[in-house]
């Protein structure tokens, strides 16, 4: 039997990594975009292997109601990653919050509509698991898992619409799978680095990028929750083919103050002429960690951070962004 799956938002760069690992396992796959005729876009997804044979490209668009019911339908999976990701915006309600909520409901009810569809997966957030009051106090003894969830009112608090778009989908989609007795994932991720397959980079990227140009601007305290895009495309693989998968799964390989990621990149990469941040500037208060036990339970092995940080200088360097 023809394995079919579908993925949305698929020119972006956790999906472009899934659409390679199931082209390469041999999947059938029905990718959404919003404009298949833009190159910039899919010109990388048409140059995969497997890609000629096993590919096709829909056009949908997350706001409208009906969108993706031609799509999903004949697939036995579907992987939603399609939702905008910024974290400055004029106005949050239109760029957001209505695209990751309402995309989400409607995807969903495109699915619940499909009687071939064993199982939805869904790429939220780890900012829909601890954006909340706890957070504030964040110490060496706090281990956040999956029964954390992030607060809507903590989020519009702080201004913090990313976070809140994704904590009202994932809420929303959980609420629809259970009226409706759809089997959902979802994997929440943190800070996801690694070498992008598309052109552009993206937000991610784009800010380790930043944080290695411009580095001595920065705090060294500022702490990240990192995990590789190739782990986390491989996380939809296995939440998808192992049986047992159920509920929320966090996604961080390690959580790390900025310094420590100066103390990683310096030795591999001299030329780039990083600060050095003196023993008296760096923090001493141990960091909470984030249970990685579900997420091994799929199968998952987190790529060490060094492997994840070298691949992303390299590409970055591969495509003239910086000089070592």
């Amino acid at each position: 039997m023809e394995k079919v799956v579908c993925v949305t938002g698929a020119s972006g760069y956790i999906a472009s990594w899934l659409v390679k690992l199931l082209l390469q396992r041999g999947y059938t796959v029905r990718a959404t975009v919003r404009n298949p005729r833009d190159s910039s876009k899919v010109a990388h997804l048409k140059s995969l292997e497997g890609a000629n044979e096993r590919l096709h490209f829909y056009e949908a668009d997350l706001l409208e109601e009906g969108s993706f019911d031609s799509v999903v339908d004949g697939c036995q999976t579907v992987f939603h990653t399609a939702s905008p990701v910024a974290l400055s915006v004029s106005d949050p309600q239109t760029e957001l919050i209505d695209p990751a909520l309402n995309g989400t409901v409607n995807v969903l009810n495109s699915c619940i509509k499909a009687s071939t569809i064993k199982r939805v997966v869904i790429t939220s957030s780890i900012t829909s698991v601890m954006v909340n009051y706890d957070s504030l106090n964040l110490g060496e003894d706090v281990i956040i898992d999956e029964t954390w969830f992030s607060d809507p009112i903590f989020c519009r608090e702080r201004n913090d619409w990313y976070s809140l778009s994704k904590t009202l989908a994932e809420t929303a989609a959980w609420k629809m799978a259970r009226e409706n007795g759809l089997d959902l994932v979802t994997l929440h991720p943190g800070l996801t680095i690694g070498p992008p397959l598309q052109p552009s980079l993206n937000l991610s990227c784009y800010a380790l990028l930043i944080l290695i140009k411009e580095g001595k601007k920065l705090m060294p305290n500022v702490v990240y929750r990192y995990v590789d895009v190739r782990d986390v495309a491989l996380a939809h693989i296995a939440a998808m083919v192992n049986p047992s998968a159920n509920g929320r799964y966090c996604l961080v390989g390690r959580v790390a103050y900025w310094f420590e990621t100066l103390d990683i990149l310096k030795p591999n990469f001299p030329t780039l002429n990083l600060p050095t941040i003196a023993p008296e500037d760096r923090p001493t208060k141990l960091l909470y960690q984030i249970s990685r036990e579900r997420a091994e339970s799929l199968g998952i092995s987190f790529r060490p951070l060094e492997d994840t940080l070298k691949d992303s200088v390299e590409c970055f360097r591969d495509r003239n962004l910086i000089t070592l």
